[in-house]
């Protein structure tokens, strides 16, 4: 479909169901919708970052989170439609539907983005804010940077994003630690 049929079919106001719609229909991208109206539309992970995620999961299961409790590319709902890399959940508070086909943020610990080119922004700025603005407790950024540095935020008194006393890690150190995600 070309660019010009592909923009004459799409609704003047794009809403949540409208995203989900197009998400379903199309596996070749993600689809994300701000609590502003502005569509997102981005090629999925490459290999790199899909290990990524994976490796994390895999920690997150060998320290006792259960599949419910884990979610890679689960939509929220935060006043707009995010999809994280991946989502820790409260034990028997898995993610359940609140708009369209995105999950609420009841019982929602930790969401973590990996950062890919072209989501710098999006995913140090702009989902930081959405995010906390959402209550979700716990927010990371894994930047790609040879390390695969971890920046660990923690939601404050305020509804503001902190960075982790301990400060950025590598993610082979995260990896051999303790999650302390409650």
């Amino acid at each position: 479909m070309s660019a010009q049929a592909f923009g004459a079919k799409m609704p003047t106001h794009v809403t949540l169901d409208d995203v989900a719609s197009m998400a379903a229909a199309d596996e070749n991208h993600r689809y994300e919708l701000s609590p502003e109206g502005v569509l997102s539309i981005r090629p999925p992970a490459d290999p790199e970052h899909a290990l990524l995620v994976t490796r994390m999961i895999l920690w997150l299961a060998s320290h006792g989170y259960e599949a419910e409790q884990l979610a890679a590319d689960c939509g929220i709902d935060v006043g707009g439609g995010r999809v994280p890399d991946l989502t820790v959940w409260a034990k028997g508070m898995p993610p359940r539907r609140a708009r369209s086909s995105y999950a609420g943020t009841s019982g929602l610990l930790l969401a973590v983005e990996v950062v890919s080119g072209g989501s710098e922004v999006t995913d140090r700025i702009i989902k930081k804010a959405e995010y906390a603005k959402a209550g979700i407790p716990r927010y990371w950024v894994v930047e790609r940077d040879g390390g695969a540095t971890v920046h660990r935020h923690i939601l404050n008194d305020v509804g503001e994003y902190e960075p982790d006393p301990a400060g950025p890690q590598p993610l082979t150190w995260l990896l051999t630690s303790n999650p302390g995600i409650e």
